[in-house]
């Protein structure tokens, strides 16, 4: 979790791996490989903070970024992947998903508001839904990006303190920090059950921004490249 980058590293490497991912993504869009980014994390580990910088890459028309939140009254009337499936991306373009179908084995889990048997069964029905996206072609990343307890604080508290970041720290994020070693046991499971040969986690040591910013557009750029290289 020490992991880090220099600022002069940082822009530089962000520059190189900027004008890449452009180019390899419209060398998939060219031969109509769909590309769908999991991010997942601990509240403040800076899940937008990333997709921000890639999407600055990518062109507009191309890809989608889906920060999904609490179920509509729709939603829950459905099976809870039912809503995942309706942004899934067009031949050749992106779905970036701030928070995903883990939510049922996470937040839904250390919450209540799925049942045992039913955040139990969601593993396998996870794996099953994954594995039909890259059967069907779909370059599938997953990042879980994280922090420490301790940088979650300071982060927490650089909001509080900064004006035009107030808005982002909730009483739900509080809620959920007292709840940190529910949330990482359910992590934990969730990697360990769900991190397959065809479909794996990528952990990324989030303490430091930029290095965590860095390590994720790398890893686009190289899995990308196989991609179209295929």
């Amino acid at each position: 979790m020490s992991k880090s980058h220099s600022k002069k590293d940082y822009k530089r490497t962000m520059k190189t791996y900027a004008g890449e991912v452009n180019t390899l993504h419209r060398e998939a869009l060219g031969k109509k490989i769909s590309t769908i980014l999991v991010f997942e994390g601990p509240d403040a580990s800076g899940k937008g903070g990333i997709i921000r910088r890639l999407t600055s890459a990518l062109d507009a028309p191309n890809y989608d970024v889906i920060a999904v939140a609490a179920p509509t009254d729709e939603e829950i009337r459905q099976h809870y992947l039912w809503r995942f499936w309706r942004y899934l991306p067009r031949a050749g373009y992106m779905t970036i998903f701030d928070r995903t179908w883990y939510g049922r084995v996470l937040v839904e889990r250390v919450e209540g508001f799925a049942s045992e048997d039913q955040w139990g069964q969601a593993y396998s029905e996870i794996i099953d839904f994954e594995k039909q996206l890259i059967e069907h072609g779909i370059l599938l990343l997953k990042f879980w990006i994280n922090v420490t307890k301790e940088e979650q604080l300071e982060r927490f508290d650089a909001r509080k303190r900064t004006p035009h970041k107030r808005w982002k720290l909730t009483d739900e994020d509080w809620r959920n920090r007292n709840n940190w070693e529910k949330y990482s046991v359910a992590a934990h499971d969730m990697i360990q059950k769900t991190s397959t040969a065809v479909a794996p986690w990528t952990i990324i040591e989030g303490n430091n921004k930029m290095y965590a910013r860095a390590r994720v557009m790398e890893s686009v750029c190289g899995a990308l490249e196989d991609a179209v290289a295929d």
